[in-house]
């Protein structure tokens, strides 16, 4: 399936995704990074493992929409409405509780931003420009 959209998720299948994705390395791996093809590779390999046969593409768009509808009902609490709901808020929060709320602008339009890249030029590139 090339979008990865198309068979829903069972719960089990959900549940494997988050016990990989609750993992301290691959929550590490995931925060920040902007070209993330080879984390969802190695996680749906681990859900292979599990069971669950989905792609790289699938992981990586049920993980985005798990963490939209997370940062929604989220949202919604801290604005007072506590009507808003999801199946599986208490594991993404105990997941995504330690992840800033504000994402750098860049990631959106794929470009690295200043800081990044600041830490990638050496000295010597930088006395020559």
């Amino acid at each position: 399936m090339e979008s990865g959209a198309g068979k829903h998720w069972t719960e089990e299948e959900v549940k494997a995704l988050l016990s990989v994705w609750s993992e301290k390395n691959i929550r590490k791996q995931l925060h920040g990074t902007l070209r993330n093809k080879g984390i969802f590779i190695y996680i749906a390999k681990r859900l292979q493992e599990l069971g669950v046969c989905r792609d790289w593409k699938q992981c990586r768009a049920k993980y985005k929409n798990l963490k939209y509808e997370y940062r929604t009902v989220k949202y919604a609490h801290n604005s007072g409405d506590v009507s808003k709901t999801m199946k599986f808020f208490h594991d993404l929060d105990a997941i995504l509780r330690y992840e800033p709320v504000t994402q750098l602008a860049a990631e959106e339009n794929g470009r690295c931003s200043a800081t990044e890249t600041q830490l990638n030029t050496s000295p010597t590139t930088d006395s020559t420009q």
